[in-house]
């Protein structure tokens, strides 16, 4: 009798508004292990997915915490060779602290890159979502070697980051944060080619998912709303479209492509940069 060869996984890590549309488009073929730190999250694109005919199952996680990543790694690895881990999970500083920026989205993208490296394989491709606010603000050298490369208890201690910042700070706490994640898969790209795995980020611009409407509805929603004027193609970016660029990043198309970052912003950095000028 011949053996059942086990399904190739993937991994989405935070099943909300970009989460669920990456997984429906990449599951088909493969499991899907899908992670949240929300339950209600994680249970509704669990049973969407189920009843769309994928192979899925779900664990609930909290990025912060490294043992937890640890363990979703380890349960990734039980299931079958690792084909692709999508990690879209993070915060938005409309409605978080900078700290809870800095702790989730930062050190929560350090964990992930760290705690899945033992089970990555020869193919295996990680996709992190960052922000094209990470390359927005300038950053101090120092502080972006610090970024890409400090240990994980030491990554959030550094003059420049300051977790306790109020008001305005949790907008430069996010600059910073996703800037750090850019960084951090750059470096991280050798270790994961020595074993024959693939990393890259994509940084989104302003996409149309619940937290980017918090934030159009919030205190800096027309400065949002004008950089989607001032943008090459004007219009808000959709889910569909951050799911096209990791669909190319997680394909054999892309083999040769490894620690680059994927800006997928409409021409809003662009714009941005060179309407100021008057060009």
């Amino acid at each position: 009798m011949a053996q059942t060869t086990a399904p190739k996984v993937l991994i989405v890590i935070g099943a909300g508004g970009m989460g669920l549309p990456i997984a429906r488009r990449l599951g088909i073929g493969r499991h899907v292990l899908l992670a949240d730190y929300s339950t209600t999250t994680l249970n509704i694109a669990l049973e969407t997915l189920h009843n769309e005919g994928h192979t899925v199952s779900s664990r609930p996680v909290d990025i912060s915490s490294y043992s937890t990543v640890t363990a979703l790694a380890q349960e990734a690895s039980s299931l079958g060779p690792i084909d692709a881990i999508v990690h879209t999970a993070g915060v938005a500083p409309a409605d978080s602290t900078a700290r809870q920026i800095f702790e989730i989205d930062l050190l929560g993208t350090a964990n992930i890159i760290d705690a899945f490296l033992p089970v990555v394989s020869p193919g295996t491709s990680m996709v992190c979502i960052a922000s094209m606010a990470g390359g927005m603000i300038p950053v101090p050298p120092n502080l972006e070697h610090h970024l890409a490369t400090a240990q994980r208890d030491q990554l959030l201690k550094h003059k420049d980051i300051d977790a306790e910042a109020q008001g305005e700070g949790a907008g430069m706490a996010y600059a910073v944060a996703k800037r750090g994640n850019q960084l951090r898969v750059q470096a991280a790209a050798v270790a994961y080619g020595r074993k024959g795995a693939r990393i890259n980020s994509v940084s989104p611009g302003v996409i149309s998912t619940g937290l980017a409407q918090a934030q159009l509805s919030g205190p800096g929603g027309d400065l949002v709303r004008g950089m989607i004027d001032m943008s090459a193609m004007r219009r808000i970016g959709t889910p569909e479209d951050i799911v096209n660029a990791v669909a190319f990043l997680v394909s054999r198309e892309s083999d040769f492509i490894t620690g680059v970052d994927l800006l997928v912003d409409g021409g809003a950095v662009a714009g941005r940069k060179w309407t100021a000028t008057g060009v």
